[in-house]
């Protein structure tokens, strides 16, 4: 991605971030981003779910502008990755590796490995877990992303932004699932 693109990235990333809810932790170029929602799913309804995210991650938070292009293998040294149709006249298709799973356990926990959107043209690393808790007549999804090293971007701004993008996601997965109940709606 030349430099021209990886700031409209960065700046599309910031403008079009929706409501967040908690960078936690934020130092001089890290940061930690927090979120939680509760699920009218099993915790093996919820996983199954998850890893999938071609059925519930947003389009317009891909490379190829169609979440159906993203494919998750849930085990360790499996990749969270895209492919990029090809197009015109180059019929090949291409390929993004969002993440790398380092930890899969089947119904309570998925950690990925991976730097997200526009952080991939910078030297961040950024380890996303997802952690699945059941609760009564649910589950209850912790969501944490953990970055590091981030150059390029001023921390503030980009913690902010994508702090916004994952709660996105999250909330992408839960009305996919079914909020428990209200209180998880209007955390929007």
């Amino acid at each position: 991605m030349n430099r021209f693109a990886f700031f409209a990235a960065a700046s599309a990333l910031v403008l079009g971030t929706p409501a967040a809810a908690e960078v936690m932790e934020q130092g001089d170029d890290s940061f930690v981003t927090s979120d939680s929602a509760t699920v009218a799913a099993t915790p093996r309804q919820t996983w199954l779910a998850l890893i999938k995210p071609g059925e519930w991650w947003n389009d317009s938070h891909t490379w190829s502008a169609d979440a159906s292009n993203m494919s998750l293998v849930p085990s360790a040294g499996g990749c969270f990755c895209e492919k990029i149709p090809g197009e015109g006249d180059i019929p090949l298709d291409g390929s993004v590796q969002h993440a790398v799973v380092v930890q899969a356990v089947p119904d309570k926990a998925l950690r990925l490995r991976g730097s997200l959107g526009p952080l991939q043209a910078v030297p961040a690393t950024g380890i996303l877990t997802v952690m699945l808790e059941e609760v009564d007549g649910g589950t209850k999804i912790n969501w944490q992303y953990h970055v590091g090293n981030v150059s390029g971007f001023p921390i503030d701004t980009i913690a902010g932004a994508v702090d916004g993008v994952m709660t996105e996601q999250l909330h992408g997965l839960r009305d996919y699932l079914g909020a428990l109940d209200d209180e998880d709606e209007s955390e929007d």
